[in-house]
């Protein structure tokens, strides 16, 4: 669980959990940024068709935040974290199980990101995936 030293900032529900070390990294800046208005982990919910079910599921956005550009401008963006590799077509292997399984992934990640961007169209958010290239980690 992750502990905000600004709490004031945080808008999500808690407690403030996180799935990766990127994650955690992005709380971190989100937290201490003083551009960053308020932030939120997992706290807007969208409904997207899965295409693997056939059925609604929820799509928990990993932050949702505020931040004052350099311009002045205030801006709400939805950002998602997710690897590179999960953001384009797997490529064939020898390994059939697991490329039907990143296929699979690929496709569910694929209707998710779809429902966020029309979401976001419609409540003033923009729709951003973060991947290690643009958090600069390895």
């Amino acid at each position: 669980m992750f502990n905000c030293v600004n709490k004031h900032k945080y808008k999500g529900t808690y407690p403030i959990t996180y799935r990766s070390q990127w994650e955690l990294n992005y709380m971190r800046w989100c937290d201490h940024n003083p551009n960053v208005i308020s932030w939120g982990s997992e706290s807007i919910v969208i409904p997207y068709a899965n295409p693997l079910t056939g059925r609604t599921s929820r799509y928990f956005i990993d932050f949702n935040i505020v931040v004052k550009t350099k311009t002045g401008e205030v801006k709400k963006f939805l950002i998602e974290i997710k690897p590179h590799a999960q953001t384009i077509p797997p490529v064939q292997t020898r390994n059939t199980k697991s490329l039907a399984k990143r296929q699979a992934e690929y496709v569910k990640n694929q209707s998710k990101w779809k429902s966020a961007t029309e979401y976001s169209k419609t409540h003033g958010f923009e729709f951003v995936i973060l991947t290690e290239k643009h958090l600069k980690v390895k």
